[in-house]
């Protein structure tokens, strides 16, 4: 028997956590240099089209992501290494597929999409340019779940920051380059850099796993098992899909809904689009920050549930889901104290804004439920429950865009704020019922 050992989840968050940090650190600068050398209208330009890019990866690749992360580490630690192989290629060959159809659906209606969707026709030339990043973004993705199943995050985080690094150095070489040529130097090449990003990113991902030369698979091999591959992958990656397009979906009704909800309550349409923006600009962003490091366990949580689960070793599934529940809900409290102590004045120093220190007091109690819920997700996905983890997330999203209209209009965006509480409380408790029961059975 295989002993699951706690340190690779703790040593695989930690670099998942520094290269997060390192990325957001080069982002924050790169915004900057955006914002100066194109305009704020420019920006507002590159930023409108992400919806549709996070739509398009959600529906190609992010699922698939997962499942293989599942799959490989279910397959790995029943020494099954050229199997773990065969559900890469397989994973792959499904979301280039997929990939391929997003960008010819792109490119044939990108004039569509842009004045019908979002309401702004020079958005055409950038949606054609996103939609060749969606193949290599699918090759990247697909590669770094496979290394997330044998819980190595090395190969992912030294690819992220490779695609952060080379489309920000490609955008500033493109600048120079039109500059030097008196060329007009449009936020279209913000768009070309993203592309030569993920072109990177998945080539340094296909040089390293064509070196590996462990779990290595024949043709005929491959072939006999593709399709037994593609139904397990499809099980389990559909739900997270559906999951993953949902949120995309919400998210984008929320950032059009809270603004005129706020104008029934009261609001002129300056005052709505105000505090939308001091609440997902300021408050949010504080409150969700220390969720970098929960996250990060969540990516390494996923792969080690499915090893001990293959194992069929539920005394160690019991410790670790308790061991890892306890941690973050426990720096969830932590947290949820400090912003109630400090989130008035951390509002004020910070951003100079009243309104926001009373958003991040109140949006505190969600803490100790948020940190927990991602991991809770996780574990569950791990036991490859990904239509109950499907499920329970709707059910909370449903709860909260009810907020949205129907809090809204009669409490302001207080009604919005204990709709997250709401939302992330009744996952909460969904999980946890669902999990105890899981692991109470003999």
């Amino acid at each position: 028997m295989i002993q699951i050992q706690k340190h690779p989840i703790i040593k695989g968050a930690f670099i998942l956590t520094m290269t997060g940090f390192i990325t957001r650190f080069i982002g924050f600068f790169y915004r900057i240099f955006l914002s100066r050398t194109f305009g704020e209208e420019s920006v507002g330009l590159y930023q409108l089209i992400f919806p549709i890019y996070a739509l398009g990866f959600s529906l190609t690749a992010a699922g698939i992501e997962t499942a293989i992360s599942r799959c490989v580490a279910s397959k790995v630690s029943l020494g099954k290494a050229s199997h773990a192989k065969e559900i890469l290629y397989t994973g792959i060959s499904i979301s280039i597929a997929l990939s391929c159809l997003a960008t010819f659906f792109l490119q044939r209606h990108s004039a569509f999409i842009a004045e019908q969707f979002l309401n702004e026709p020079r958005c055409e030339s950038l949606l054609v340019i996103l939609s060749y990043a969606f193949p290599f973004a699918s090759i990247h993705s697909c590669i770094c779940g496979y290394y997330f199943g044998l819980k190595q995050t090395k190969i992912p985080a030294i690819s992220q920051l490779i695609e952060q690094i080379t489309r920000v150095l490609s955008v500033y070489i493109l600048y120079l380059f039109f500059i030097k040529h008196s060329l007009n130097a449009g936020i279209i090449i913000a768009v070309i850099g993203l592309t030569i990003g993920e072109i990177a990113s998945s080539f340094f991902c296909i040089q390293v796993i064509n070196s590996k030369k462990s779990g290595t698979i024949s043709i005929p091999s491959f072939l006999s098992g593709y399709t037994c591959h593609m139904k397990e992958l499809l099980l389990l990656s559909v739900p997270l899909t559906c999951n993953r397009v949902l949120l995309n979906i919400l998210q984008s009704i929320e950032s059009v809904s809270i603004p005129l909800q706020l104008q029934t309550f009261g609001f002129s349409t300056s005052e709505s689009l105000s505090t939308y923006g001091v609440l997902t600009g300021m408050a949010l962003p504080c409150v969700l920050f220390p969720s970098a490091i929960t996250n990060a366990v969540a990516t390494m949580l996923l792969p080690t549930i499915a090893e001990i689960q293959a194992l069929n070793n539920r005394k160690e599934m019991t410790a670790v889901v308790k061991k890892v529940s306890v941690l973050c809900f426990s720096l969830g409290c932590f947290c949820c104290i400090f912003l109630l102590l400090f989130g008035r004045l951390a509002g004020n120093i910070l951003f100079h804004s009243r309104l926001a220190g009373e958003f991040i007091i109140t949006l505190a109690w969600i803490c100790p439920f948020l940190y927990t819920n991602s991991n809770f997700i996780s574990i569950i996905n791990g036991l490859g429950y990904t239509m109950i983890s499907f499920l329970f997330n709707t059910l909370g999203l449903i709860i909260r865009i009810g907020s949205v209209f129907f809090l809204i209009p009669f409490l302001g965006i207080r009604g919005y704020l204990w709709g997250l509480l709401g939302s992330q409380l009744f996952t909460f408790l969904c999980c946890l019922t669902f999990l105890t029961h899981y692991l109470s059975k003999k």
